[in-house]
């Protein structure tokens, strides 16, 4: 009986072309983890910029790729996986190499297109594993695909801190740079397919209206994503805050490994079991269980046990999240619709750093955990409201409409 919840993970890594394309994303999305950390202290360390000055540079990264993320899936969809990656990873190579020789000003101007043109490697990952994986057993694959998210995350940012304050910062800029060429190349190469054989290819493909597919419970879905991230990135700030604010900023790193750990274990369950709970469950799992969260921040080891709960809902929010979007977007704009989703999640972001950091600065990190939980369920409520514009769009009524219009 131990081992039926990891069935499904071995059943989807032993389908062709799975463990080679969930390989290569893994890598592909690990530089991109460490370039907000890196970059950060770049700017505070060698430039002497503030750490607002650092979220200047951090936002328009952001915001180029919230803005870029749709335009980039919907060129995947119309001309295919090879051209975008050549084009980020061009983009992106000669951005991290050219970032430890330009000043303040120039770096600012150059992260909105930065971000416009960074590889969307999720959207791509979760395109990869919709094409290579049937239906019924997407869920374990998306799951699988956040556990491994995960993993990045307390890989990557821990890597670029240590090579930042170690090594020359033109060494480690430059670096990310080959890390990006090298990730992009490898995906150009092996170009992993983003349909599945009985879908046609993107010269074979009748583009179906906007307002076909974007239905009311795909905006929804994209609403409760931003609710998720607003949460998750606001319990970040609050649990950094916290411990600072209590001396005990050197077990920072435990407290996020374990947060992770929490979250991959959540993402193992979800994925692993026959019935799972809907997003609209989970998040509000993930949102409620962390407002009241400061009523034990100390001591520390007391707070790490406190945010366990809400982080056992993190992995399995994100991968609800792919299934209900996945499952609402037809394959010929697939990429467009991941791309929406990677633009609901990065502006979810944006907005609970600022948010929850401005309830910390005028309150207590403890009023930090319940404005982000606040906020995550506000963002999610609207989605949930949002339904009740219109019924959703069903796919087989979708294929009529279609085919209607040709």
């Amino acid at each position: 009986m131990g081992h039926v919840p990891f069935q499904p993970y071995r059943r989807i890594l032993a389908m062709p072309g799975v463990r080679s394309s969930v390989i290569l994303m893994f890598f592909a999305r690990l530089p991109l983890t460490m370039t907000g950390v890196t970059l950060t202290l770049y700017v505070v360390s060698d430039l002497g910029r503030g750490y607002g000055e650092a979220g200047v540079v951090g936002a328009a990264s952001t915001l180029g790729t919230a803005l870029g993320a749709p335009v980039l899936g919907r060129c995947i969809d119309r001309y295919g996986l090879r051209p975008v990656v050549a084009a980020c990873g061009a983009a992106s190579t000669a951005f991290w190499f050219a970032a430890p020789h330009l000043s303040y000003p120039v770096l600012v101007a150059c992260a909105l297109p930065e971000g416009l043109l960074c590889m969307p490697a999720g959207s791509l990952a979760r395109q990869i594993l919709t094409a290579l994986v049937p239906a019924e057993q997407r869920r374990a694959a998306y799951s699988l695909d956040t556990i491994l998210v995960e993993a990045t995350f307390m890989i990557g940012p821990a890597a670029g801190i240590a090579a930042i304050t170690a090594l020359p910062a033109t060494l480690v800029l430059s670096g990310l740079g080959v890390l990006f060429g090298l990730t992009s190349l490898l995906t150009y190469l092996l170009n992993p397919p983003i349909r599945d054989e009985d879908e046609p290819g993107p010269a074979g493909v009748t583009r179906p209206p906007l307002r076909s597919w974007l239905s009311a419970r795909l905006v929804a879905t994209l609403l409760v994503a931003a609710g998720a991230m607003f949460c998750l990135v606001g319990t970040e700030v609050a649990t950094l805050a916290s411990l600072r604010s209590h001396g005990d900023g050197g077990w920072t790193g435990l407290v996020i490994v374990v947060m992770c750990a929490a979250s991959m274990l959540g993402g193992i369950v979800h994925g692993g079991v026959r019935r799972s709970l809907s997003q609209g469950v989970l998040v509000m799992l993930l949102t409620v269980l962390v407002i009241p969260v400061g009523l034990w921040e100390q001591p520390w080891w007391l707070l790490m046990l406190a945010l366990i709960p809400t982080n056992l809902a993190c992995a399995p929010t994100l991968a609800a999240t792919t299934e209900t979007v996945s499952s609402l977007a037809p394959p010929a704009v697939r990429g467009e619709a991941m791309g929406l989703q990677d633009a609901s999640t990065r502006l979810g972001l944006a907005a609970g750093s600022p948010v929850v950091g401005f309830a910390i600065d005028h309150a207590s990190p403890a009023w930090g955990f319940a404005a982000a939980g606040l906020g995550g369920l506000l963002l999610a409520a609207l989605g949930l409201l949002w339904t009740l514009r219109g019924r959703p769009v069903k796919l087989p009524a979708l294929a009529a409409s279609v085919r209607a219009r040709r």
